[in-house]
């Protein structure tokens, strides 16, 4: 049967999701942003756990309202977002595209990066979660529906529970017992960082750095992925030195050896390894990114979503990413809607590897709050029925949260 435009757009709408979207967006009454409120915690000492994130909170005036998040400079996140707060009231939040342009476009004539980025990486995502509300739909149908039922998870070992340097073994035991998950990250090599100011590493550093790695391999075989940060600490003939001597283990990648955007220096240290090197969780914006593409230097992309622009940046970055056929790789290790936000990212991209989660996280910080995607959603993430009720709570948060109204 011929099909003409309007039988094949029929067609494509009738499916019941579609049409539901569909006739949802045509029926939506005009929304307005109301009011914008940060909230955070003024001292992580004083919380009944250890939280660095800060939320913020959208409200319509039909009711709605969405949460963003970024981490990790609360005080100065909330005084950007609400320099800009009024220039938010009066819009329709689900004018996205609109509204990041126009921010972007604000604070580049500021500075494009810090905790500018930041504060729109939180503006966006509360805006994704007003979308979501509107149309009853989890943000991974927005942005593209379920590329991926399943995405793997490595785990990041922030040494609160256990001292990864001395059982490693115990700690992936765990995680492939309790979690099946057989991916770990650890950072064996910052301690001679410290000890040597940056500046140098000898023999018996690289010796004793090698121990963690040496017992996972050693211990797992080929079962697991090891994945080893370095936070940027190194200069290129340290690196260089770093990366031969953990050849033999096969990691999966070597992580921000070197400060970003010295993508000269990034030639050089993909030279002289055969291991791949990823980098990008700092570093904010698609043009960033499309420096770091082009200098063709890693195998992965890593990017934050609630520090590269939020979930409308990152969807961008993860398809400038693909086109130069490189997988990504998310960091999530801040706060809950960090993760949940990532994961309907993951979800819904065509070209991941893995996604990070943190133990000290997750066991500590913010398990009572865990509720999988696949749950019935309490907001269009999927998560944080405590967030959005916490979020105006001066006594439960510790600080009086700033708002702009109407």
């Amino acid at each position: 049967m011929r099909l003409s435009r309007r039988s094949f757009l029929a067609r494509m709408l009738a499916s019941p999701l579609a049409g539901a979207y569909a006739a949802a967006a045509q029926t939506a009454a005009p929304l307005k942003i109301t009011r914008v409120e940060t909230v955070y915690w003024k001292s992580r000492e004083d919380a009944p756990f250890w939280p660095h994130w800060t939320w913020v909170k959208i409200d319509t005036d039909a009711g709605v309202s969405g949460i963003g998040e970024t981490y990790p400079r609360n005080p100065a996140e909330a005084a950007v977002v609400h320099s800009v707060a009024s220039s938010l009231i009066g819009r329709d939040p689900r004018d996205i595209e609109r509204i990041w342009a126009d921010l972007y476009r604000a604070f580049d004539f500021q500075i494009a990066g810090g905790a500018e980025i930041r504060a729109l990486s939180a503006i966006d995502l509360a805006l994704w979660d007003v979308l979501g509300k509107s149309l009853n739909a989890p943000v991974y149908r927005l942005i593209g529906g379920k590329a991926n039922p399943r995405v793997r998870l490595y785990n990041t070992c922030f040494p609160y529970k256990y001292d990864f340097n001395k059982e490693p073994e115990k700690i992936m035991r765990e995680l492939i017992e309790t979690r099946g998950i057989k991916a770990i990250k650890i950072w064996p090599f910052d301690g001679a960082a410290a000890r040597n100011r940056n500046q140098f590493i000898t023999p018996q550093d690289i010796d004793e750095a090698l121990e963690p790695v040496k017992k996972l391999r050693d211990g797992f075989g080929s079962e697991i992925e090891i994945a080893v940060e370095f936070h940027a600490q190194w200069n290129v003939t340290s690196a260089i030195r770093i990366a031969r001597a953990l050849e033999p283990y096969r990691p999966m990648w070597l992580e921000d050896m070197l400060m970003p955007g010295n993508y000269l220096q990034y030639h050089e240290l993909a030279a002289a390894t055969s291991l791949p090197l990823i980098a990008g969780e700092r570093m904010a914006g698609k043009m960033q990114f499309e420096q770091l593409l082009e200098s063709r230097t890693v195998k992965y992309v890593m990017f934050d979503v609630t520090w590269c622009g939020g979930l409308t940046e990152a969807r961008k970055i993860a398809g400038m990413a693909d086109a130069f056929a490189l997988p990504i790789a998310p960091h999530t290790a801040g706060g809950p809607l960090l993760f949940y936000a990532t994961t309907h990212l993951t979800t819904a991209s065509p070209n991941v590897w893995i996604q990070e989660s943190c133990q000290r996280f997750y066991e500590r910080d913010w398990r009572p709050c865990w509720r999988t995607p696949s749950r019935r959603r309490v907001d269009s993430y999927g998560c944080l029925r405590k967030a959005a009720s916490a979020c105006g709570s001066s006594r439960r948060f510790g600080i009086t949260p700033q708002r702009c109204d109407r």
